[in-house]
């Protein structure tokens, strides 16, 4: 099969699937393993960027004494947060590493979905009857955008207002995207958003009960 330039990484997300099928028999149940399967593989990447950003949770307070601070100087103020984040060895942009590294492979099951033939009028359960059409009562994509919105309440509050709104308003911008997206690959990211709020939750934890320094 040819998936166009992300051939490349569709074809083994292909090949994985059919070898999870012929054991589940079951397209959606094979989504499901190969979604903890891809968490699994990132997962070295996801822990580095959640410590990342549960760290920036830690120094928000001093963020904040610095935008009040240096309200009136933008330039003072960038040069403070650098200063800051570079003494905390905080990176700011840590947490969008794991979404950006996963849209390739989003892409392909995108398009794994759409070509593969076996994919077509494949059922998951009970409303899904094909995975590769969008959810006909847009549960997945619902249940999508209540997963999002719990990862960005785990998630620092950023420093920036503007950054802030986008924050609160990407759970709703997603779900109404992805409710003309398969259902297929809505089921990827409502597991995939599950998994994350997980493992999410468990490093904060971790951070508060660390003794502080």
């Amino acid at each position: 099969k040819d998936y166009g330039y992300l051939t490349v990484i569709a074809k083994p997300i292909f090949w994985l699937l059919e070898q999870i099928h012929s054991y589940v028999a079951n397209w959606g149940w094979a989504i499901v393993i190969l979604t903890f399967i891809i968490k699994l593989i990132f997962f070295p990447l996801s822990a580095a960027s959640y410590k990342s950003m549960a760290r920036m949770k830690e120094v928000q307070p001093r963020l904040m004494n610095l935008r009040e601070q240096f309200k009136g100087d933008p330039q003072k103020l960038n040069r403070a947060m650098m200063d800051l984040y570079k003494q905390e060895k905080i990176n700011p942009l840590g947490g969008c590493l794991p979404v950006v590294v996963q849209i390739p492979v989003f892409i392909a099951l995108y398009w794994v979905l759409l070509s593969s033939v076996e994919m077509r009028n494949a059922p998951w359960i009970l409303w899904i009857k094909d995975l590769s059409v969008p959810d006909p009562y847009f549960i997945l994509p619902i249940i999508m955008a209540v997963s999002m919105f719990v990862q960005t309440r785990l998630n620092p509050t950023p420093p920036d207002p503007l950054q802030a709104k986008i924050m609160l308003w990407m759970p709703i911008i997603f779900s109404v995207m992805f409710f003309f997206f398969p259902a297929g690959l809505v089921l990827y990211w409502v597991v995939n958003n599950i998994l994350s709020i997980a493992q999410q939750w468990q490093i904060n934890q971790m951070f508060i009960k660390r003794p502080p320094n």
